[in-house]
């Protein structure tokens, strides 16, 4: 039997580690070529390899999201390799520098912004004209719970996050006709290097963190990849636009 993403072509940002990674391996594993975009290249071939080494096809480009050259050449290297684009998963992003609105540096809050949300926004930029070439593809976000709610001492990120919901609405709505569908995930506290970078920077212990979620633990990774794999699939083919929250009901308080 096929997998949901037999004969299609993905993009990863970001998937060098944490969630990219998980993702990028899962999309392998229901039949996807993968191609990862990363700004560490020690990290995207890390997981070119283990997706090789699991009998699927990947390849890796190194690429600052921020610059639009690099973002054209992603795109264009991806379509080089494998004929073609059909699914996105913009995800790379960083949390910044931890501290109120007011101890929150511009140079803090335009370099969150940047990677957060002006960078899905060029890859989305670059994604969408060859998506259309082609008839259709499936793009999702990466958002977070901090794009749907508020959390102290995260200004830049929190106001990113919530702008990258905004920009999978608007781009889904465009793109509706034109069988594209646009949609995000919305991740909870999930055990990745940022996540831990966080907490260690926020002066709680782990078991307080876990202590605030209903579920009674962290996430993983891979509980973000099915989400991801769903909206990318033809399984999901009567969404877009929509938030999807991932969060062990962190955000139903």
């Amino acid at each position: 039997m096929a997998g949901l993403l037999h004969g299609k072509v993905a993009l990863v940002t970001g998937g060098g580690s944490g969630i990219g990674r998980a993702t990028a391996l899962r999309l392998a594993q229901e039949g996807a070529k993968v191609m990862i975009a990363e700004y560490v290249p020690e990290g995207a071939e890390r997981s070119v390899k283990l997706i090789k080494d699991a009998g699927g096809e990947a390849s890796y480009v190194a690429a600052d999201l921020v610059v639009t050259r690099q973002v054209e050449m992603m795109v264009k290297k991806t379509v080089e390799t494998y004929g073609r684009l059909d699914c996105a998963y913009n995800n790379a992003g960083i949390e910044g520098v931890m501290g109120d609105t007011i101890s929150c540096t511009e140079e803090n809050f335009d370099r969150v912004v940047a990677i957060d949300l002006k960078a899905v926004w060029l890859c989305m930029k670059h994604e969408i004209p060859q998506m259309l070439k082609q008839g259709g593809g499936s793009i999702v976000n990466t958002a977070s719970i901090a794009g749907l709610l508020g959390f102290n001492y995260f200004p830049a990120y929190v106001a990113a996050k919530h702008g990258v919901v905004g920009l999978t609405k608007t781009a889904a709505l465009e793109y509706a006709g034109k069988n594209i569908r646009v949609n995000c995930v919305c991740p909870g506290v999930i055990r990745t290097p940022m996540v831990e970078r966080a907490i260690d920077e926020s002066g709680f212990a782990e078991e307080e963190v876990i202590a605030a979620e209903p579920i009674g633990r962290l996430g993983r990774p891979e509980e973000i990849a099915e989400g991801v794999l769903w909206l990318l699939s033809d399984a999901s083919s009567f969404v877009t636009g929509h938030p999807l929250t991932i969060d062990g009901g962190f955000a139903a308080r």
